[in-house]
């Protein structure tokens, strides 16, 4: 659930935040704002209830003299739940996102599986075995997807590290947007082994091991995303 609320005020922050991010509305750039309004069809209290919005995650700022501008791309919050939602909105147009994802992945969750395998209790485990069920049991691509995003999750909770279980926020949009892609290309891949070895190196607690069962999903995961746009490319 993002922090933005559904409706015509959600779809015109969203609006706006993707003219900026797309670099429709460059950096630096000073947003007229009833310009904004006319083009939108809304009301002027509409534009600039959204401008707050879009102020709280560090895209625009509004100076005396200067007005309303887009503030450059270092201030963005892009840990910003609502942020990665919406980049990962034109993952297509923007594949690099996903490679980030992937380097966040290597750096974070080798070293959240080492963590679960030292600190995971029978109720992390728990969580671990339902993912891995749902797994085996999903029945079409939405269920494989949320069966995954469950998997990672409770990874992240067995760490027992707040701040790690906060990653989720990155992984959620950008595993769930990856998942669709290659599902689309691989619908018969399996990926209940190479997390089973996960959750088995965990409830072993053994380290070493559920790091490099980690590290092997990634890898697997990796080949995976350069499979899907070796098939775009031959379209």
């Amino acid at each position: 659930m993002t922090g933005i609320q559904r409706g015509l005020h959600g779809q015109i922050v969203e609006e706006m935040a993707q003219r900026i991010l797309s670099g429709t509305i460059p950096e630096g750039a000073t947003i007229n704002v009833t310009e904004l309004q006319a083009d939108l069809g809304v009301s002027l209290t509409a534009v600039r209830e959204a401008l707050k919005v879009l102020t709280a995650k560090g895209l625009v700022d509004a100076r005396q003299k200067r007005g309303t501008f887009v503030r450059p791309r270092t201030d963005w919050n892009l840990l910003d739940a609502d942020m990665i939602r919406w980049h990962f909105k034109d993952a297509d147009a923007r594949p690099e996102l996903l490679e980030e994802l992937h380097e966040v992945r290597g750096i974070v969750e080798p070293a959240a599986a080492r963590l679960a395998a030292v600190r995971g209790d029978d109720t992390h485990l728990a969580a671990l075995d339902a993912a891995l069920a749902a797994m085996e049991s999903a029945g079409d691509d939405l269920a494989a997807v949320a069966a995954d995003l469950a998997f990672h999750r409770a990874l992240l909770a067995a760490t027992g590290n707040e701040l790690l279980t906060k990653m989720e926020v990155i992984m959620e949009t950008g595993l769930a947007d990856r998942d669709r892609l290659v599902h689309k290309v691989k619908p018969s891949d399996d990926p209940v082994p190479s997390h089973r070895r996960v959750v088995e190196a965990v409830r072993a607690h053994d380290p070493e091991g559920a790091e490099l069962a980690m590290r092997e999903l990634l890898a697997k995961a990796a080949e995976d995303l350069t499979e899907v746009r070796g098939s775009k490319g031959r379209r």
